[in-house]
């Protein structure tokens, strides 16, 4: 129960982050934020360490936790770098994948679309992180696996975030089905290819996400 209930205020204080609930150099404290939530300081404390993963806050050893957004350039490289290693990931793994993996690929795509027709961008990132992390583990490659992980908690977010783009559900549902084909048909270069493309926030995708978090800091 104390992971569900972190899970969901992380959530929520992230939403507060983009839409101006905090600012800068805020700190977050515990006690206040139990209050706020109505759950014991546990859950807050874990909840505040998926903030400091993801790069949204700090913490200062003896001061406490404070709020810390990404500039521009270093969230443009972290989405590079991503978009690299799930490239990699995606050509090891079209040489490795099992049937059964695939056929857990195809459940979270399911989900994925019900998700899509129910305009759920949270319902559709959960099912998206479990079709990244089947990827990940058919790389094959557990230091790769545990650097994917890594920065894609860093990420998420940002990820979960620009699904609300508007038109980026449907077409994320089209790029998972086509990371899907070429991992079954064993095309290494083409799966790297359609997950690099999948990941990469590149030219009128990037500002429009800048734009999401201006507009939503507003």
């Amino acid at each position: 129960m104390s992971r569900r209930q972190a899970d969901t205020i992380a959530d929520a204080l992230e939403e507060l982050v983009f839409t101006g609930g905090f600012n800068d150099r805020d700190r977050l404290d515990e006690l206040r934020l139990a209050r706020q939530f109505g759950v014991s300081r546990t859950p807050i404390r874990e909840a505040l360490q998926r903030l400091v993963a993801a790069g949204l806050a700090e913490q200062i050893p003896r001061r406490g936790v404070f709020i810390r957004q990404p500039g521009p350039v270093e969230l443009m490289e972290m989405f590079e770098t991503m978009a690299e290693i799930e490239g990699v990931c995606g050509r090891l793994a079209a040489q490795r994948i099992s049937d059964a993996a695939l056929q857990e690929l195809d459940a979270a795509n399911a989900s994925c679309r019900a998700a899509v027709a129910a305009g759920d961008t949270d319902g559709y990132y959960r099912e998206n992180e479990t079709f990244h992390h089947v990827i990940y583990r058919q790389a094959g490659n557990g230091f790769l696996e545990h650097e994917a992980l890594r920065l894609h908690r860093r990420l998420k977010p940002f990820r979960r975030l620009q699904l609300r783009l508007r038109g980026r559900m449907p077409q994320s549902m089209a790029e998972h089905e086509a990371i899907v084909d070429a991992l079954r048909a064993g095309q290494p270069e083409r799966a790297a290819e359609a997950l690099r493309g999948h990941v990469a926030i590149q030219g009128e995708k990037f500002h429009l996400l800048m734009s999401s978090l201006r507009d939503a800091a507003q």
